[in-house]
């Protein structure tokens, strides 16, 4: 009887075997592939995945938006450049026009429409276009929870904006929004630059560089964000569950020589201690595709400046006294007092947690809900009203 079955378990192990073996050749070939520039550029940006097919950008109506409520505009960047984007009307502003307003009624408000509203200025993540339906959703949040005009444009490579992503490529993308909404006469303060995902990179470099302008904005809003692209690929799992980098993090010093071979930073964890405006940092804990601990690490960069650094001896720990390592202990318990005297805690109940401080006299916030996931984190009617009493007056809102 034993005799009949080996047989069938010895092919059974070398079936698994070499499906192992296919996985490992399947994986090496897609690392060996990342290390291309030009297919790098392609997993991260994906502009190629132009969602909806068949966008209707000069028919904002079809992707669910009110008649005449939006204007399909092309903005000119400083590099030559032109971007399709959409400017969506504030509630209030478009309540104010008899129904149905003709197709060009959102163009000829918006010169109004950012005098008397704030606007959102809003930075999409990799994929897909400004007519996505989950996008579409933000919008229509934004224009009446917030009572808020809303800018969002495709950036180069992605809807009909033409040309090729690059990073400094975007960060030019998002000042020409900037300066077109200046252009039309808003005020730098009644503008809120929102991001989201890879947005959320493009929209830190673009409030850091207003920042060191000396601008004073509404305030920035990270949603989803990454710290930067070298840790987001260590820490990036497939599904959520099967971390990308482990088979190279088993080989010392490959991972290392791995990532020195991606040509896009998106580095925001060293740049966001330098925004001097309201910032409130959003995340999902069910998010798969980003963990939340990029949050974390963002929210704690804002909070360093602020806590008693934590000297350690110039020597191994395993030669430190007795004395040296209760002085150690003491500092990093007056460095936990000083941040929970920081910070206030605010949870709640059955949607999650706020934890803010005030930091060269301007609110910080990290929010955490407990659903929402990557991509509808900020369709939540809670994330927006958490937004409307961080960055908006009961003013703004009438």
């Amino acid at each position: 009887m034993s005799e009949s079955i080996q047989p069938d378990n010895d092919g059974l192990f070398t079936r698994i075997r070499k499906i192992f073996a296919v996985l490992g050749f399947l994986y090496l070939g897609a690392v060996i592939l990342l290390t291309v520039p030009w297919i790098q550029s392609h997993i991260l940006y994906m502009n190629a995945l132009k969602l909806p097919w068949n966008a209707h950008f000069d028919a904002p109506e079809r992707h669910g938006l009110a008649p005449g409520k939006t204007a399909n505009i092309k903005i000119q960047t400083a590099d030559n450049h032109t971007l399709g984007a959409w400017f969506i009307l504030s509630d209030t502003i478009y309540h104010d026009m008899s129904f149905p307003p003709p197709p060009s009624a959102a163009e000829l408000h918006i010169s109004e429409a950012v005098t008397q509203r704030p606007t959102v200025l809003f930075f999409h993540g990799n994929a897909a276009t400004r007519a996505l339906s989950m996008r579409v959703r933000l919008y229509s949040g934004f224009t009446s929870r917030l009572n808020a005009n809303v800018l969002a444009i495709d950036y180069r490579g992605f809807g009909d904006s033409p040309g090729t992503p690059t990073e400094d490529g975007l960060s030019l993308d998002a000042r020409a929004a900037w300066d077109w909404l200046i252009a039309q006469g808003a005020s730098p303060q009644d503008v809120l630059i929102v991001g989201h995902s890879l947005g959320t990179a493009v929209a830190s470099r673009l409030s850091v560089g207003l920042s060191e302008d000396g601008v004073k904005f509404r305030g920035t809003v990270l949603m989803s964000p990454f710290s930067s692209l070298y840790t987001l690929v260590d820490t990036y799992n497939i599904f959520g569950v099967f971390p990308v980098m482990l088979p190279i993090n088993m080989i010392p010093r490959a991972a290392g020589i791995y990532k020195s071979f991606l040509i896009h930073k998106f580095d925001t964890l060293s740049v966001i201690s330098k925004l001097k405006v309201p910032i409130l940092i959003l995340h999902a804990e069910d998010d798969w595709d980003i963990s939340h601990t990029h949050s974390d690490a963002l929210f704690d960069a804002l909070l360093e400046p602020y806590l008693p650094p934590v000297y350690s001896p110039p020597v191994s720990q395993e030669l430190w006294t007795t004395q040296q390592w209760g002085e150690y202990h003491t500092q990093l318990v007056t460095r936990r007092e000083a941040r929970e005297s920081l910070l206030t805690r605010t949870v709640i109940p059955n949607f999650g947690s706020m934890d803010q401080f005030d930091g060269f006299g301007e609110r910080i916030t990290l929010l955490k809900t407990s659903t929402g996931s990557h991509n509808e984190v900020g369709t939540l009617e809670g994330v927006q009203d958490v937004i409307r009493v961080t960055f908006f007056t009961p003013e703004d809102l009438r």
